[in-house]
């Protein structure tokens, strides 16, 4: 049986590209730290709407856009495993890659050009912020911009639970390809309406309302197992013989290690027929 390949791949960025929650890191320097995580535990396992927590966490910590812009380095210091590999593996095979995050604008897209997405298919929220705060006498532009602190986000899709179903269709529009998305949290879980297929990931975080609801869900430390889902178990062998063969041979082998389990059993019998197919033939 045929598993045919998923042209279109979104990711979502905290606890997937990257092992930590970008407002989590503002909170935790503003010394807000606990109360922030709660309710941003509370949205992601669907307690609690995006909507009624994101503008109490801002406020909660009203950042400098210095200090938003430092989770940057948070982002790269703690990437996923295997996440910059996939990603390339992916656009080698001519798969268009998305991230979609309810996270912060400006560290999401700094870190997703680090991990090589076009600049174009990042989504994220935007902050505005206050320009007379700080010291914005400075005649130094640079130091005043970075002293200003938070006045408020951009509201949209991506600060709504259901909001990124909206986002994936806008970036797809007209093109042909099925789509997939990855992602940890109960709006990740939502926003697999507009896919062909959703995955769960509990590499960072494992959410038992995501890992009973999705279709596919990855168990694994690292995002390998999502190649062969994404790619299918046909192209994998392709990549054995180019610069990625690397990641290529650790999906394969995380197959075999059964870190992708299915809801829905036609879906597993489809891709196990799919990858016996390929891998149970004699070499």
């Amino acid at each position: 049986m045929r598993w045919p390949p998923y042209h279109h791949v979104f990711f979502d960025c905290d606890s997937t590209l990257t092992s930590v929650e970008g407002i989590d890191v503002l909170a935790e320097s503003a010394g807000k730290g606990w109360r922030v995580e709660v309710l941003t535990r509370a949205a992601m396992d669907g307690e609690l709407d995006l909507e009624e927590v994101y503008s109490k966490r801002l406020q909660a910590v009203r950042p400098t856009r210095k200090q938003v812009r430092a989770i940057r380095q948070k982002y790269k210091q703690n990437v996923v495993e295997d996440a910059a590999a996939v990603i390339a593996a992916l656009q080698a095979l001519g798969h268009q890659v998305y991230i979609i995050s309810g996270g912060l604008a400006e560290p999401v897209r700094e870190f997703g050009l680090f991990l090589g997405v076009d600049p174009d298919h990042i989504r994220a929220v935007d902050l505005r912020y206050n320009a007379l705060s700080g010291r914005w006498w400075e005649n130094r532009q640079e130091v005043g911009e970075a002293e200003t602190s938070y006045l408020q986000f951009d509201e949209g899709a991506l600060t709504l639970s259901d909001g990124k179903a909206e986002i994936v269709r806008e970036l797809i529009g007209n093109q042909p390809g099925r789509s997939l998305l990855i992602g940890d949290g109960h709006s990740d879980l939502l926003a697999g309406r507009a896919v062909d297929l959703f995955v769960g990931f509990g590499g960072v975080v494992s959410r038992e309302s995501v890992r009973a609801a999705a279709p596919a869900f990855i168990h694994s430390t690292g995002l390998a197992p999502l190649l062969a889902l994404a790619a299918g178990p046909a192209l994998l062998p392709e990549l054995l013989t180019t610069e990625h063969a690397q990641i290529a041979q650790k999906a394969i082998y995380h197959l075999s290690e059964g870190v992708i389990t299915f809801q829905d059993e036609r879906l597993s019998q489809k891709f196990k027929q799919a990858y016996q197919a390929i891998y149970s033939r004699p070499h």
